[in-house]
């Protein structure tokens, strides 16, 4: 046997690229949070997903929410804990295959919501939070192994207590779960230095954390949206535009809904399919309609930088 293949034989070394050596921690509480999506059976008979987010420095859990699927409300319902909670963290290091899904769906069938990382890069993008993404699940290491401790543990737990609803699992979970789970596991977060900034105003969190959604009018003066239709007003005044005027519909965290026309705020209303009451035949008691509050218009729901990130999004991979 000559020398050569001797070496090839006993070289044990492989390239960097192809190795996934374990490495320090962060320093500091907030520096890096890993975030992944889990499906499993959790509990009942229906598969679910457990949105997940940990600290990398103090394996802290900082967020945690069920849904039926690995979505956009199950990121924006962690993040929502993590910023009233704790703050505003340095970065989110999270997986990226689901910009890949939503480019693969059938164009008729994409919606605002299953453009996860469009959509959750840009509120990331607004509120400082840096975004790192990876299909390497090496690369993501504690939350994978959180995800089996969760997988061994949680659901044990949630049959004992006969939990068997998505509602009752969300409670369990963030009330009892996650609080028991970093005590015995978490090192105490408040013994490290930090990186998180002050948490925004409960407004600004609310119409952050929002869905938006390029549309444009119709020649009835409406937009449809998640197969309604809505009009705009301000100041209790419906408000008319052109045909194929565009906008942005804006869904906040809450469920409100907005709309930004011409760099303006406008809110949005659905359009009945009947009136509710005839001048002719029903005796009417005028009621005076309350005034919506309206947020003043900003940058993010400008609709030339919200097209902007989705191409960023979809085809460089820039999320944040």
């Amino acid at each position: 046997m000559s020398e050569e293949s001797i070496n090839e034989i006993v070289n044990h070394e492989v390239a960097l690229e192809y190795s996934h050596p374990r490495l320090e921690k962060p320093k500091y509480f907030g520096e890096i949070i890993e975030q992944d999506g889990s499906i499993h059976l959790w509990f009942g008979d229906i598969k679910t997903c457990l949105h997940l987010a940990i600290d990398k420095a103090t394996s802290t859990i900082v967020g945690a929410w069920f849904d039926k699927q690995e979505t956009l409300n199950g990121y924006y319902h962690v993040l929502y804990q993590i910023l009233i909670k704790y703050g505003i963290p340095y970065k989110f290091f999270t997986d990226n295959r689901t910009v890949f899904n939503y480019m693969s769906l059938n164009p008729n069938k994409r919606t605002s919501e299953k453009d996860v990382l469009t959509q959750y890069g840009y509120a990331c993008k607004q509120l400082g939070i840096a975004l790192e993404t990876s299909s390497v699940s090496q690369a993501k290491g504690l939350i994978e192994r959180t995800n089996g401790t969760f997988q061994g543990r949680l659901v044990q737990e949630l049959r004992l207590n006969n939990i068997t609803t998505i509602d009752e699992a969300n409670k369990y979970l963030t009330e009892i779960f996650v609080p028991s789970f970093n005590e015995k596991f978490a090192l105490d977060y408040k013994k490290f230095p930090t990186v998180f900034e002050v948490s925004p105003s409960l407004e600004k969190i609310n119409y952050t954390l929002a869905v938006l959604t390029p549309r444009k009018f119709d020649n009835g003066n409406a937009i449809k949206f998640n197969k309604e239709y809505y009009q705009p007003y301000l100041d209790n005044e419906l408000k008319c535009f052109l045909p194929k005027t565009e906008c942005l519909v804006i869904k906040a965290f809450n469920g409100d809904l907005l709309v930004t026309i011409d760099e303006k705020v406008y809110e949005l209303r659905k359009l009945k399919r009947n009136m509710l009451t005839s001048k002719d035949f029903d005796k009417i008691t005028e009621i005076k309609q309350k005034k919506k509050y309206i947020p003043p218009m900003s940058h993010p729901w400008k609709l030339t930088s919200f097209k902007k990130q989705m191409q960023k999004s979809h085809f460089k991979h820039q999320y944040a």
